[in-house]
């Protein structure tokens, strides 16, 4: 479909953890979508000196600390991921500063004509299901793919598990999004999939 037949899409990427999105959106960047990864977005806003960097550090002592100076993302995921309150504190000193950031990077898409797609893997726990989306789109993978891919992350079972239980459960994600996209099977399989995702999206909204 040509731009001149329809105006861009902007799409809301989420699922589970260890599911797929990366590839995914990587799918969707050789689409011609901007691609915004929403995960380094908040860790250029959590930078030293920035404003979020030093709410963090307040919030949750130099312990979490690198050796230069920076957040270190390990001890820090350790802090929050087996701790409800602590992960609910984070989310609120990071997340408005990571809207904001998505708000005006998706404003410039639609003034250009972009395709665009943010992958958000909190997207619905963070209350961004409100954003300027065309459509969400949930990638959903089966509970042993999910593990085995954490494993050759690094994380045991134990770890595995925390992760998953920090997010909302998969199937409440599926239900939320607009498209289901299913990765279980091949990569010429997921990539058929993205494309007839995107295709009935685009098709939505010439109506």
């Amino acid at each position: 479909m040509s731009d001149s037949e329809r105006s861009s899409l902007v799409i809301g990427l989420t699922g589970g953890i260890a599911c797929g999105k990366s590839e995914v959106g990587r799918i969707l960047g050789e689409m011609g979508f901007a691609v915004c990864d929403a995960d380094q977005v908040a860790h250029a806003l959590m930078r030293k000196g920035t404003a979020v960097f030093r709410q963090v550090v307040d919030r949750f002592g130099e312990r979490i600390l690198a050796a230069d100076g920076e957040i270190s993302r390990p001890i820090l995921g350790e802090a929050v991921f087996r701790n409800p309150s602590q992960r609910e504190a984070l989310d609120r000193l990071v997340h408005p500063a990571v809207r904001a950031e998505l708000e005006g990077w998706i404003s410039e898409r639609r003034s250009k004509g972009e395709d665009a797609v943010v992958q958000l893997p909190l997207l619905f726990e963070s209350g961004m299901e409100s954003l300027d989306w065309d459509a969400v789109f949930c990638v959903s993978s089966s509970g042993e793919q999910v593990f085995r891919r954490l494993e050759k992350r690094g994380l045991d079972r134990d770890q595995a598990e925390a992760r998953i239980r920090s997010q909302m459960p998969l199937e409440q994600k599926e239900r939320l999004a607009d498209r289901v996209i299913r990765n279980h099977g091949t990569l010429n399989e997921l990539e058929a999939a993205v494309r007839q995702a995107v295709e009935l999206t685009a098709a939505k909204g010439l109506k």
